[in-house]
């Protein structure tokens, strides 16, 4: 109980006056509390209808979602609100999303692999779909000491994952199957690059042999630079983080399948992606396609 509501708990027995002038309280203030009741009772309604929106939001999501992601869900349902209040609810009822933490390396480099150029330097951008392409090796830990590895290929433009592979080694058939993946969606990857790190795996012959066959450019980073793949590393980081949300390890190896498959579903056509103005990759491409022109039929 505030001081407020205090005088207006004993007001009856001991006036108004006297009241503030015990515990200090100006008259006018508690007259401008008073007035301004009504209004606070309807921002708390409308915050806790707020509340119960950001709720359905914040599970849907896995509980990954944070302020941007949860505020841009919101406008696209029709409910204008600032991400700052948002944020205010959010903090209330004690919600917030997946925060990022450091990867650990797979990266094993062939010395006596053909290099190639690095033909991104960086720039992880494309202006169109099916142009440049990363892909990277992440580990799944596995509770009973074991490991999976999963493979994947995205898309620059749209940041789609168009391509994975998990299998419980990291032989090349491993980026074979995520490149042949990656195939399969686009219909074809001819001309295209694709931009990895010095893995021995992406450097093998029977690798360089397949993107040949693909019509497909190859590029990689400096070799023990993680900067140099960055986007393909924070989008295994990214899967790792909100699936296992915490936990050091996945059950078994059906239960890491499974959430890999679950979560690339969600990822290309549910997940909003800050770099696509929190649009799913699905969701960006579409609005790339040319739009349809109707003519005006004639009289």
């Amino acid at each position: 109980m505030n001081r407020f509501e205090f005088v207006s708990e004993n007001r009856r027995q001991y006036g108004v006056k006297r009241l503030c002038q015990v515990i200090g309280l100006a008259r006018s203030s508690y007259y401008h509390w008073k007035a301004t009741a009504p209004d606070r009772a309807a921002r708390a309604a409308a915050d806790a209808d707020l509340a119960a929106r950001i709720r359905v939001i914040h599970r849907e999501s896995a509980g990954t979602y944070g302020v941007p992601r949860i505020t841009a869900e919101l406008h696209d349902t029709g409910h204008e609100v600032n991400h700052k209040r948002v944020a205010r609810v959010m903090r209330g009822i004690g919600l917030a999303g997946l925060r990022l933490r450091r990867r650990h390396r797979t990266t094993t480099a062939d010395p006596t692999a053909v290099k190639a150029p690095d033909l991104l330097g960086r720039d992880f951008t494309a202006q169109e779909p099916n142009t440049r392409y990363v892909g990277d090796i992440t580990y799944l830990p596995i509770a009973d000491g074991t490991f999976l590895y999963l493979a994947t290929v995205m898309d620059l433009c749209s940041r789609r994952l168009v391509g994975w592979a998990v299998a419980d080694h990291m032989r090349v058939d491993l980026v074979l199957d995520a490149l042949h993946a990656a195939e399969r969606t686009r219909g074809s990857l001819a001309g295209a690059i694709f931009h990895s790190d010095h893995g021995a795996q992406y450097g093998a012959k029977s690798f360089a042999e397949a993107c040949r066959t693909a019509g497909v450019t190859r590029s990689m980073g400096a070799v023990g630079s993680s900067a140099d793949n960055a986007a393909a590393e924070s989008l295994n980081a990214s899967f790792k983080r909100e699936t296992l949300q915490g936990a050091r390890s996945w059950g078994s190896a059906r239960e890491a399948r499974l959430a890999v498959f679950g979560w690339a579903h969600r990822y290309n056509t549910r997940r909003r992606h800050s770099h696509l103005g929190q649009m799913s990759p699905i969701d960006y491409e579409n609005g790339l396609l040319p739009t349809p022109v109707t003519l005006t039929p004639a009289a």
